[in-house]
């Protein structure tokens, strides 16, 4: 006798058998019952949470099962679109390779030879929890039906105006070359800078200490390009003589307007806001 309990040995000859005998496809004369699993993404192998959920699910399919419902664990897995793009082109850069090099085609073939090698995995993992899933109903999400049923969807939103081309901001990669949605992006917090900038008054207007200029604290430079004027509070005794007034935009000497806003906090930097629109 073995010194210890090899699971295996038991389990995965009596999943074999239950998948060949079709244990796990939908039978049963009471009211259908469905869970689609969320398809796990192809960027790699299932972890510790995928199994807790897989468990939940696998508990409610069975006890329906038992009850005599016809009981449909729909299973699938996610192209995951530009994640796994991602994990592709870092093989290439590893080997040295840029997708541009290898050309579209080649690329996309190297997509699906990722999703064969990592598809396969996440099924195995599958068979080892034990999951009761209908395998002859298994869907991929860029499966040709599914395919086609974007294309058709898309058309349909566009022709209703609900989908349509404009110039806005975006999310620029300038690695993949493409925009990215707001799900992609990780937002972080850094330590910035704040850049001290004068701004000439016109007209010989002074500040209440005298100064022929305001000094703009920001901590956007760059932006500087875009201003279209200067915000103080309204009740900042260093500068509400100023407000109806101008000052001029160094670099580019275009004359802003002074306007008062209550959003200017007059404790942060100098109190004076440069204002650049979509920023």
């Amino acid at each position: 006798m073995e010194s210890h309990f090899d699971p295996r040995t038991i389990e995965q000859p009596l999943y074999a058998q239950w998948e060949a005998e079709g244990s796990f496809a939908p039978a049963g004369n009471g009211a259908p019952y469905c869970i689609a699993i969320p398809p796990p993404n192809v960027t790699g192998r299932l972890h510790n949470g995928h199994g807790f959920q897989q468990t939940l699910m696998d508990a409610l399919i069975r006890y329906h099962r038992m009850g005599g419902r016809g009981a449909l664990w729909q299973m699938g897995t996610d192209h995951a679109a530009i994640a796994t793009q991602m994990l592709v082109e870092r093989q290439l850069a590893a080997e040295g390779v840029r997708p541009e090099d290898i050309g579209r085609d080649a690329f996309v073939a190297r997509v699906w030879e990722w999703y064969d090698r990592h598809d396969g995995q996440i099924a195995d993992q599958m068979r080892r929890l034990g999951a009761s899933v209908d395998w002859d109903r298994y869907r991929f999400t860029m499966d040709e039906g599914f395919q086609r049923a974007v294309r058709e969807v898309f058309v349909r939103l566009f022709d209703d105006g609900l989908i349509y081309k404009k110039e806005r901001l975006v999310n620029w990669d300038p690695v993949l070359g493409t925009a990215v949605s707001d799900l992609e992006v990780e937002n972080a917090e850094e330590d910035g800078h704040l850049w001290h900038i004068r701004y000439p008054l016109l007209g010989g207007r002074k500040t209440a200490a005298g100064a022929d200029h305001l000094v703009v604290a920001t901590t956007r430079p760059e932006t500087l390009l875009g201003d279209t004027a200067v915000a103080v509070h309204p009740e900042d005794e260093r500068y509400r003589e100023l407000v109806g007034g101008s000052a001029r935009l160094p670099l580019v000497g275009r004359e802003l307007p002074i306007v008062a806003d209550e959003h200017v906090d007059p404790e942060f930097g100098t109190g004076c806001l440069k204002i650049t629109p979509a920023h």
